[in-house]
């Protein structure tokens, strides 16, 4: 069970490195989203991938795979500075933030 987790786990870190690479215009579900929208998805994207690594279990302490999930976060932004058709938001980065918070309350819920 652990072995697929971690493959769903890079599969999906690989799949939204990708999306947040491509031009927006070529994802036409994402140009009407309104910019609330747009950060509850940023949200909700980081809590999936945050819960699943931490279900994953990983032989690493929570909060090094928390600054990790967040340096990829912040990897994507940076990404988005240099890119012609996106554009850096810290708003983003806040939202990924709050995705992978109510991510760690959740799992430590779960765990107790």
């Amino acid at each position: 069970m652990t072995l697929a987790l971690r493959g769903t786990f890079f599969i999906s870190i690989i799949l939204i490195f990708y999306l947040s690479l491509i031009p927006a215009s070529e994802l036409e579900f994402l140009n009407a989203l309104s910019f609330i929208r747009d950060k509850i998805l940023h949200g909700v994207i980081f809590f999936y991938i945050s819960i699943l690594g931490m279900f994953c279990n990983f032989k690493i302490k929570y909060y090094i795979f928390m600054v990790i999930i967040f340096s990829f976060g912040l990897t994507i932004e940076v990404a988005h500075y240099f890119h012609p058709y996106r554009y850096f938001e810290w708003a983003d980065l806040l939202a990924n933030s709050f995705g992978i918070i109510l991510a760690r309350l959740i799992y430590y819920s779960l765990q107790k």
